[in-house]
């Protein structure tokens, strides 16, 4: 070997080595990266969240009615995170849409999700961007729900409470206070601090006009007693449709709020 293909070889070694210190800084326990098939898992297209939450972030494994470990959908560990005052703070990114991301003051974070059948990607990354985990799998289990729209809701200040509301074509509005509806639609959690999300889904969505708000409920103090809320607050409302199927389609909205009580029509758009 030539000294130049040499110390080109000592530079791709070094290089592989920092990277995979970068990439050590983040823990993923789960999901696992490869072909899986969730038979023994819940067949539904919701989370199973369905409580008033200061923030979504489970922080370690949870418990069925017999006592047997459930776990989170997405588990793991940032370590050296910075929480207090993080901007911006830690993401998650779920089959290409990206959400702030909870930690504990340990840097754990652990929350449920319902993937769709098929092929899954979930990204964690530090808050200075410089620390990325990411892995991939494809779930290989035919009986799972497929979701016809899902609308995702998160949002850039901590300790702030914003509010999704869903208006389907046959009139039924799914929010905090009705968050399941009788035609299969289900808003996940009422998140009343932290960054989101919120999370809208629905199996066979009625065709017609469909109608997407946001309401800017209010902001609380921070960890240290301090108003915590922004001047602004940028509100991300991402829309997928004919989730994990050859037709999916992935909209993006962000949309600024800047005084509790506002209300904002985000999207009206028509199914299918």
């Amino acid at each position: 070997m030539s000294p130049l293909s040499s110390r080109r070889s000592l530079a791709l070694c070094a290089l592989l080595a920092v990277v995979a210190a970068a990439d050590a800084q983040i823990s993923l326990d789960a999901p696992r990266g490869g072909w899986k098939h969730s038979g023994g898992e819940s067949a539904q297209h919701l989370q199973d969240v369905h409580y008033p939450a200061s923030r979504v972030n489970a922080g370690g494994p949870r418990s069925s009615d017999d006592g047997s470990e459930l776990g989170a959908a997405i588990r793991g560990r940032i370590a050296g995170a910075v929480v207090a005052k993080a901007r911006p703070p830690q993401l998650l990114v779920v089959n290409g849409v990206a959400m702030p991301l909870s930690v504990t003051p340990d840097g754990f974070f652990a929350r449920p999700y319902a993937f769709p059948p098929g092929a899954n990607s979930v990204e964690v990354r530090s808050a200075d961007r410089r620390q990325v985990r990411r892995v991939n799998f494809y779930d290989a289990n035919p009986t799972r729900q497929r979701v016809g729209l899902r609308v995702v809701l998160s949002w850039d200040s901590d300790m702030t409470d914003i509010d999704l509301h869903v208006v389907s074509p046959d009139g039924q509005h799914v929010f905090f206070g009705e968050r399941i509806a009788k035609n299969g639609g289900a808003l996940d959690v009422d998140v009343t601090g932290g960054y989101g999300p919120e999370i809208y889904a629905i199996p066979s969505p009625p065709h017609g006009n469909w109608q997407i708000y946001v309401n800017y409920f209010g902001a609380g103090m921070g960890a240290y007693g301090e108003a915590e809320r922004q001047e602004i607050t940028i509100a991300q409302v991402a829309i997928i449709t004919r989730e994990g199927t050859p037709d999916e389609k992935l909209q993006v909205f962000r949309v600024p709020l800047r005084r509790p009580g506002e209300l904002t029509l985000v999207k009206s758009f028509v199914y299918p």
